[in-house]
């Protein structure tokens, strides 16, 4: 599924709607770091990856 750039700025619109100007720096902050996290854990889970493959 594609999202044209109309389809962003009425998601975009809707949001702000939803949480105010306010909280929309805070609930950015979040977001940013549970991505952060996540990408966090997929290294670390990729790393133990090879470390238990056993060498052939």
């Amino acid at each position: 599924m594609h999202l044209g750039p109309l389809e962003i700025l009425l998601i975009l619109l809707i949001v702000l709607l939803l949480f105010g100007a306010k909280k929309l720096p805070e609930l950015a902050r979040g977001i940013g770091q549970s991505a952060r996290e996540f990408k966090k854990g997929l290294q670390e889970g990729d790393a133990k990856e090879k470390q238990e493959e056993p060498k052939a």
